[in-house]
């Protein structure tokens, strides 16, 4: 049962949001259907003077700066896009990124100290005043007793009552839109909110921050997109992470995109290949790509921080979402359509014709434009119609991923209004499509799996029989074993043999 403080909670945020007429603002009211501009008309009745300050942008980031870290968090990710919401409306969300108030330094040394059970001096030469603070946590730079400059992350005072408050909110609100809201259960809202809620608790231990930035550092130096950070180990505890300084501008600066020599195409274009790099190729990404955790320096160089929320992806996945994207990149809606069948996205009941032919709908409009002609709006409108059409759930186990997905296409809009998606997600794409489907690859997954078969039937051989009886028995079954083996390993060196002849591109 929910808990009367959530209660209260959920309640106060919708009358925050109310007062200060940031749930349907006055300003929307031109583009909205007659039922919206009536519930927002009679909202109004009840708002106080903060609806008459500021832009609708401004008021929202007030409230939601006000409700807690997960309140945060949505705001960060609605000031994405830009292309979504308008200009406006994404640089008043900004600050949320990482200029929120900091906490005083003298209480980050003490939690430093206490947290890692050292004098400060054993490890830092010296510990400066906060430069950036977020929902959870604040960096303060440092130097490093071998003269290395770093950034030291601490979390924030209280910060994991704050969370576990604002954890039971979101499952009350999940709750409550399942029951008062029938349709919003496809979008599995109660499902949605634990994986959120997931990744906010381990965000709460800034050990697996520190192993995740040294995994993800390691996959990310493979390609020339993006960068990590190294880790300074003797400076990592629950509460207490370091690392080596990000060199270059934080993307929440304005300064930033206006660095001398800066190229904003191909920064754009490897913040997007960046991410499509780290979740085909290596199963694992930086699943919070906001601006305020990523620095550039010219002409497109780009340093990730912030790796307390990790996504991952298993084989299955990987192969869907690269099949999904190059099914697109060359417009074969059949292809797209079976993969999502295949994939279970969408219900076996369905008809895979009219799929594909909706996604045509989606995808033919699009191709070929200026990214500035495209209203990702209106996009993501026909998308969500066509999910209800053909009852397709959301994927909670996806949602970090697709979050992630529309988070960086937002980022890359604003650097480079003309960014073309596909166009930047093709060559990550094509590679993997023919590292991992091509004929080599095939013959390669067919090896291993003799290879596997011949290992499996080697220790059945040289297992001893538990009774003179089954001894019999296995002694007339030895030509048939051996008849196996031989065979498989046949098989193998046929294609070891195909595995070395050259064979045509894709």
């Amino acid at each position: 049962m929910p808990s009367l403080s959530a209660f209260l909670r959920l309640t106060g945020a919708g009358w925050a949001l109310v007062r200060a007429d940031a749930l349907i603002p006055r300003e929307v009211e031109p583009q909205l259907p007659p039922a919206a501009k009536l519930a927002g008309r009679l909202l109004r009745m009840f708002a106080g003077g903060a609806a008459k300050r500021g832009r609708p942008g401004q008021r929202l980031a007030d409230v939601l700066e006000k409700q807690g870290p997960a309140a945060i968090k949505m705001g960060q990710f609605l000031s994405t896009r830009a292309d979504i919401f308008g200009t406006a409306f994404a640089e008043d969300l900004a600050h949320l990124k990482d200029r929120l108030p900091p906490f005083p330094l003298a209480i980050a040394e003490a939690e430093i100290q206490r947290n890692l059970g050292r004098p400060l001096g054993e490890i830092y030469a010296e510990i400066g005043e906060p430069v950036a603070a977020a929902s959870l946590a604040q960096a303060h730079p440092a130097v490093l007793l071998d003269g290395r400059k770093a950034a030291v992350k601490v979390l924030r005072p209280g910060v994991e009552r704050q969370v576990a408050r604002d954890s039971a909110v979101l499952r009350l609100a999940a709750r409550l839109a399942e029951q008062l809201a029938p349709a919003s259960r496809r979008l599995k809202p109660t499902e949605f909110v634990e994986v959120v809620i997931r990744a906010l608790d381990l965000e709460m231990d800034l050990r697996f921050e520190a192993a995740g930035c040294a995994e993800l550092g390691e996959a990310m130096a493979t390609d020339p997109y993006m960068r990590a950070p190294l880790v300074c180990w003797e400076g990592v505890g629950k509460r207490v992470l370091t690392l080596t300084w990000a060199e270059g501008v934080a993307l929440s600066d304005p300064a930033a995109l206006e660095l001398p020599g800066l190229d904003r195409k191909a920064l754009a274009e490897n913040i997007t290949r960046g991410f499509l790099a780290q979740a085909l190729d290596h199963g694992l990404f930086h699943a919070d790509l906001h601006e305020g955790n990523l620095f550039v320096a010219a002409p497109s160089a780009v340093t990730a921080v912030d790796y307390g929320i990790i996504g991952r992806l298993g084989p299955g996945e990987r192969r869907y979402l690269a099949e999904i994207l190059y099914g697109f990149l060359n417009r074969d809606y059949a292809r797209v359509a079976k993969v999502h069948f295949d994939a279970g996205y969408v219900p076996a009941h369905q008809d895979v014709d009219a799929f594909a032919q909706a996604l045509r709908a989606v995808g033919e409009p699009v191709f070929g434009r200026n990214a500035r002609e495209v209203s990702m709006g209106r996009l993501l409108a026909q998308l969500f119609e066509i999910t209800a059409l053909f009852d397709m759930a959301l994927r909670p186990e996806l949602v970090l991923l697709q979050k992630t997905m529309v988070t960086v296409e937002g980022v890359a809009r604003r650097i480079d209004p003309t960014h073309d998606l596909w166009a930047a997600a093709d060559p990550v794409v094509r590679r993997w499509i023919g590292r991992e489907l091509s004929p080599a690859a095939k013959a390669r997954d067919f090896a291993e799996e003799a290879l596997r078969a011949i290992k499996a039937l080697a220790r059945l051989a040289e297992a001893p029989p538990p009774a003179p009886v089954v001894v019999a028995e296995r002694q007339h079954s030895w030509p048939l074993l051996w008849f196996l083996v031989g065979a498989a390993t046949a098989g193998a060196a046929f294609v070891t043999g195909l595995l070395l002849a050259p064979h045509p591109p894709l």
